[in-house]
């Protein structure tokens, strides 16, 4: 599959490396400047302009930058008057293009707040998944988020939205009536909702800090085999602690063996994959990178593995970065089973960093290896047993997305005829650990 085809949700994307998240407190202006021109800068959209292009210019992994003359890039940019932020923000984007690297981007506020809130895994509102009616039109909750606002309140999948605050929602997209509902923990919110057996009523919240849930799992009975299965859906920030709760919640129920799902997982938080990582894996290689001038940085699990019981990863053209980095470590160090269809094939490492006025840039630093030195960039890894669905299938799973993980699932299904060899083979080993805590890997993201 040509991995310009895929479908990956570019705020998803991971970052690896040495670089924490960055502030833009100190001055990137280059020193050569004259006063006077430093002033003019800083109190001009210039002053973005050239944070952009000092972050690239310092950190890019290419220092030939494609091949482009990018001094000459510098002067141009500062040469023109730009006469808002807005014009200054397509600067930018056009001169990172000459890098012919999508994974190094700009991004305006509204965009660099979404990411950073998403890999936060944290959201302020009442905790509801919102979706389409495809015949009506109509907004719809697709599902409360447990714990949330919307639970305490009797919020149920199925119910209509009418309005948010007064403001109907006929006309809106997903995404505006989204922003509409986030808000300041604390705040209120009305709503107008139609449920069929209740009819028309208004409903008032009080807005709240909701962890979302990225980890799923439950107990499948296959044969005489019990197996723990979990689904990953991203590495945010709260995806470790959910992990770890799974493994030794599916240990206590005696399972025999485990299906580690990262199907359609586009990645995350460098951290958080080195830490669900060395859940797994007890001793060996994680990860290698290479940044522009050669250095290397080795990532080693460190024997604090919570199971040592048989395993099995499920991945697809969409499981990529941080996935991708998992599956090839689980896989390079003889630790699972991979079943499914080729990764994403996604192998460089991006620094994400915030700029003065609040938007941001990430910047690719490094290229990332496997830990039998496999650069897998637009290859992907290959899984070891190849299975593939029909669009029926596929058709079948996301219409019934409740039959994801059972034996209805084909993969899921090979996945556990693969373990079984190894179920009847291993006797139940667990060693439950703390979850490893390297702060300066914390602010990173695989792409």
């Amino acid at each position: 599959m040509n991995p310009t085809s895929k479908r990956f949700r570019p705020l998803q994307l991971a970052t690896l490396g040495g670089v924490v998240l960055a502030t833009s407190s100190l001055t990137l202006l280059a020193p050569g400047l004259n006063r006077s021109v430093q002033a003019a800068l800083q109190d001009s959209p210039k002053m973005i302009v050239d944070e952009a292009w000092q972050l690239v210019n310092t950190y890019y992994v290419d220092g030939t930058f494609n091949k482009t003359d990018w001094q000459a890039t510098r002067r141009s940019l500062l040469s023109k008057n730009y006469a808002s932020k807005e014009e200054a923000y397509e600067a930018i984007r056009v001169a990172l293009k000459q890098l012919n690297d999508p994974y190094t981007r700009f991004m305006n506020p509204s965009e660099f707040t979404a990411l950073t809130t998403q890999t936060s895994g944290e959201l302020s509102g009442i905790g509801i998944r919102l979706g389409m009616d495809e015949k009506t039109k109509v907004l719809t909750v697709v599902e409360p988020i447990a714990n949330s606002p919307a639970v305490k309140a009797g919020i149920q999948s199925g119910d209509q939205l009418l309005s948010i605050n007064g403001s109907p929602t006929a006309k809106m997209t997903i995404e505006e009536a989204s922003s509409l509902i986030r808000g300041k923990a604390g705040t209120q919110i009305t709503l107008s909702i139609v449920r069929p057996s209740r009819g028309q009523f208004e409903l008032t919240l009080t807005r709240a800090v909701i962890e979302l849930p990225t980890v799923s799992y439950s107990v499948q009975q296959q044969g005489t085999e019990k197996i723990g299965y979990i689904r990953l859906n991203e590495f945010n920030a709260h995806a470790p602690e959910q992990m770890q709760a799974a493994i030794q919640n599916l240990l206590k129920q005696k399972v025999q063996g485990f299906v580690l799902d990262l199907r359609g997982n586009p990645g995350g938080l460098l951290q958080v994959g080195v830490d669900i990582t060395r859940m797994w894996l007890n001793q060996g290689m994680i990860v290698r990178t290479v940044d522009r001038v050669g250095n290397n940085e080795r990532i080693d699990a460190n024997r604090s593995a919570l199971t040592q019981l048989p395993l099995a990863v499920l991945v697809d053209g969409n499981s990529a970065s941080c996935s991708e980095i998992l599956t090839g470590a689980l896989k390079d160090n003889r630790r699972a089973i991979v079943v499914g269809t080729q990764t994403f094939g996604k192998a460089l490492v991006q620094s994400v960093r915030d700029l003065s006025d609040g938007s941001g840039i990430a910047v690719t630093i490094a290229h990332y290896y496997t830990p039998d030195g496999t650069d897998i960039n637009h290859k992907g890894i290959a899984p070891d047993v190849q299975v593939s669905l029909t669009e029926t299938q596929q058709k079948s799973l996301s219409t019934n997305p409740s039959l994801i993980g059972t034996p209805a699932d084909p993969q899921f299904a090979q996945a556990v005829t693969s373990l079984k060899p190894q179920i009847l083979a291993n006797p139940q080993q667990t060693r439950p650990q703390a979850v490893s805590n390297s702060a300066e890997l914390k602010s990173l993201r695989a792409e």
